[in-house]
Protein backbone atom coordinates (compact mmCIF):
# COMPACT_ATOMS: atom_id res chain seq x y z
CA UNK A 1 0.00 0.00 0.00
CA UNK A 2 1.04 3.35 -0.61
CA UNK A 3 1.58 5.64 2.05
CA UNK A 4 1.24 9.60 1.72
CA UNK A 5 2.87 11.92 3.31
CA UNK A 6 1.75 15.53 3.84
CA UNK A 7 4.48 17.91 2.23
CA UNK A 8 4.67 21.99 2.74
CA UNK A 9 4.98 23.74 -0.89
CA UNK A 10 8.44 24.63 -0.87
CA UNK A 11 9.81 20.67 1.07
CA UNK A 12 13.25 20.38 1.02
CA UNK A 13 13.29 24.01 -1.00
CA UNK A 14 13.48 26.01 2.38
CA UNK A 15 15.48 27.50 4.21
CA UNK A 16 17.47 29.45 2.15
CA UNK A 17 20.17 31.90 2.85
CA UNK A 18 22.33 34.08 0.68
CA UNK A 19 25.08 36.54 2.14
CA UNK A 20 22.55 38.76 4.21
CA UNK A 21 19.36 37.37 3.11
CA UNK A 22 17.07 34.95 4.41
CA UNK A 23 14.18 33.17 2.56
CA UNK A 24 11.99 30.81 4.35
CA UNK A 25 8.75 29.42 4.33
CA UNK A 26 6.04 29.74 6.99
CA UNK A 27 2.77 28.32 8.06
CA UNK A 28 0.51 30.89 8.80
CA UNK A 29 -2.28 28.59 9.69
CA UNK A 30 -5.82 28.96 7.82
CA UNK A 31 -6.05 31.29 5.39
CA UNK A 32 -9.51 32.50 4.89
CA UNK A 33 -10.95 34.44 1.81
CA UNK A 34 -13.38 36.97 3.53
CA UNK A 35 -15.54 39.44 0.58
CA UNK A 36 -18.41 41.50 2.72
CA UNK A 37 -22.15 41.31 0.85
CA UNK A 38 -22.87 44.41 0.07
CA UNK A 39 -23.47 46.99 3.16
CA UNK A 40 -22.13 44.86 5.26
CA UNK A 41 -18.46 45.97 5.36
CA UNK A 42 -18.73 48.22 8.73
CA UNK A 43 -20.61 44.61 9.91
CA UNK A 44 -17.43 42.77 8.85
CA UNK A 45 -15.01 44.78 10.41
CA UNK A 46 -16.81 44.95 13.64
CA UNK A 47 -17.10 40.75 13.44
CA UNK A 48 -13.20 40.32 13.13
CA UNK A 49 -12.36 43.00 15.67
CA UNK A 50 -14.42 41.46 18.43
CA UNK A 51 -13.19 37.98 17.44
CA UNK A 52 -9.43 38.91 16.73
CA UNK A 53 -8.93 42.48 17.68
CA UNK A 54 -8.51 43.19 14.16
CA UNK A 55 -10.09 45.87 11.56
CA UNK A 56 -11.06 45.26 7.78
CA UNK A 57 -7.99 46.61 6.04
CA UNK A 58 -8.23 49.81 4.06
CA UNK A 59 -7.23 49.23 0.62
CA UNK A 60 -2.88 48.41 0.43
CA UNK A 61 -2.90 47.88 3.93
CA UNK A 62 -2.73 45.10 6.76
CA UNK A 63 -4.76 44.90 10.12
CA UNK A 64 -2.28 43.22 12.54
CA UNK A 65 -3.07 41.41 16.24
CA UNK A 66 -1.75 39.27 18.63
CA UNK A 67 -2.45 35.77 16.37
CA UNK A 68 -4.22 37.37 13.55
CA UNK A 69 -3.73 39.01 10.54
CA UNK A 70 -6.02 40.48 7.78
CA UNK A 71 -4.32 41.64 4.38
CA UNK A 72 -6.34 43.42 1.81
CA UNK A 73 -6.55 41.12 -1.19
CA UNK A 74 -8.65 43.34 -3.56
CA UNK A 75 -11.70 45.11 -4.46
CA UNK A 76 -13.82 44.75 -0.96
CA UNK A 77 -11.49 41.65 -0.03
CA UNK A 78 -9.41 40.46 2.44
CA UNK A 79 -7.54 37.05 3.55
CA UNK A 80 -8.04 36.62 6.94
CA UNK A 81 -4.83 34.71 8.39
CA UNK A 82 -3.92 32.80 11.23
CA UNK A 83 -7.37 31.63 12.83
CA UNK A 84 -10.34 30.29 10.96
CA UNK A 85 -13.11 32.88 10.35
CA UNK A 86 -15.56 33.84 13.67
CA UNK A 87 -18.49 31.79 13.72
CA UNK A 88 -21.36 33.30 11.81
CA UNK A 89 -19.24 35.38 9.52
CA UNK A 90 -20.66 33.49 6.58
CA UNK A 91 -24.06 35.32 7.09
CA UNK A 92 -22.47 38.55 6.47
CA UNK A 93 -19.74 37.78 4.01
CA UNK A 94 -18.97 35.34 2.05
CA UNK A 95 -16.02 33.19 2.76
CA UNK A 96 -13.85 30.18 1.46
CA UNK A 97 -10.72 28.83 2.87
CA UNK A 98 -7.80 29.39 0.92
CA UNK A 99 -5.35 27.47 3.10
CA UNK A 100 -4.47 25.30 0.58
CA UNK A 101 -3.82 27.34 -2.23
CA UNK A 102 -0.75 29.66 -1.36
CA UNK A 103 2.41 29.23 -0.56
CA UNK A 104 3.74 31.61 1.83
CA UNK A 105 6.96 32.98 2.36
CA UNK A 106 8.74 35.56 4.26
CA UNK A 107 12.18 37.49 2.35
CA UNK A 108 14.35 39.06 5.28
CA UNK A 109 17.39 40.96 5.68
CA UNK A 110 19.28 43.82 4.97
CA UNK A 111 18.79 43.91 0.80
CA UNK A 112 15.80 42.03 0.50
CA UNK A 113 14.46 45.84 -1.42
CA UNK A 114 17.27 44.49 -3.90
CA UNK A 115 16.68 41.43 -4.37
CA UNK A 116 13.06 41.93 -5.08
CA UNK A 117 13.29 45.41 -7.21
CA UNK A 118 14.74 42.46 -9.78
CA UNK A 119 11.91 40.79 -10.22
CA UNK A 120 8.70 43.59 -8.88
CA UNK A 121 7.73 46.29 -10.52
CA UNK A 122 6.66 48.34 -7.49
CA UNK A 123 9.03 50.27 -5.84
CA UNK A 124 9.20 48.28 -2.68
CA UNK A 125 11.59 50.86 -0.33
CA UNK A 126 11.26 51.41 3.32
CA UNK A 127 9.89 54.91 2.97
CA UNK A 128 7.26 54.08 0.07
CA UNK A 129 6.30 50.81 1.25
CA UNK A 130 6.48 51.14 4.95
CA UNK A 131 5.75 48.25 7.84
CA UNK A 132 1.77 47.07 7.29
CA UNK A 133 1.41 48.22 3.04
CA UNK A 134 0.74 45.51 1.16
CA UNK A 135 0.49 45.10 -2.41
CA UNK A 136 -0.97 43.09 -5.45
CA UNK A 137 1.82 42.83 -8.16
CA UNK A 138 3.60 40.44 -10.09
CA UNK A 139 6.93 38.96 -9.02
CA UNK A 140 8.53 37.57 -11.90
CA UNK A 141 5.62 36.24 -13.88
CA UNK A 142 3.68 35.23 -10.47
CA UNK A 143 0.76 36.68 -9.50
CA UNK A 144 1.52 37.62 -5.91
CA UNK A 145 0.78 39.45 -2.51
CA UNK A 146 3.51 41.13 -0.74
CA UNK A 147 2.70 42.84 2.40
CA UNK A 148 5.66 44.37 4.11
CA UNK A 149 6.02 42.92 8.02
CA UNK A 150 8.75 44.41 9.45
CA UNK A 151 11.50 47.01 8.85
CA UNK A 152 13.55 44.09 6.88
CA UNK A 153 11.05 41.42 5.83
CA UNK A 154 8.18 41.23 3.81
CA UNK A 155 5.67 38.38 3.35
CA UNK A 156 5.29 36.96 0.20
CA UNK A 157 2.26 34.93 -1.09
CA UNK A 158 1.64 33.23 -4.25
CA UNK A 159 -0.30 30.55 -5.51
CA UNK A 160 1.30 26.89 -4.40
CA UNK A 161 1.43 25.53 -7.88
CA UNK A 162 3.85 27.80 -8.13
CA UNK A 163 6.19 27.25 -4.88
CA UNK A 164 9.27 25.83 -7.18
CA UNK A 165 9.23 28.86 -9.68
CA UNK A 166 9.14 31.48 -6.54
CA UNK A 167 12.05 29.70 -4.82
CA UNK A 168 13.90 29.55 -8.17
CA UNK A 169 13.30 33.53 -8.80
CA UNK A 170 13.92 34.75 -5.43
CA UNK A 171 17.02 32.57 -5.09
CA UNK A 172 18.40 34.13 -8.44
CA UNK A 173 17.49 37.17 -7.45
CA UNK A 174 19.21 36.98 -3.85
CA UNK A 175 22.16 35.46 -4.83
CA UNK A 176 22.72 38.36 -7.73
CA UNK A 177 22.35 40.53 -4.90
CA UNK A 178 25.25 39.01 -2.84
CA UNK A 179 27.00 38.75 -5.84
CA UNK A 180 27.68 42.72 -6.25
CA UNK A 181 28.51 42.34 -2.63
Amino acid sequence: MVELKARSPCFDMLPLKVGHLALAEINPGVLTSVTPFAGQQDAVSDALTQAYGLAFPAPNRMSAAAKARAIWFGLDATLLIGPPAPSGLDRIAGITDQSDAWVCVDLSGPGHEDALARLVPVDMRIQNFPVGQTVRTLLGHMNASITRTAQDAVLILVFRSMAVSLVHDLKEAMEACAARG
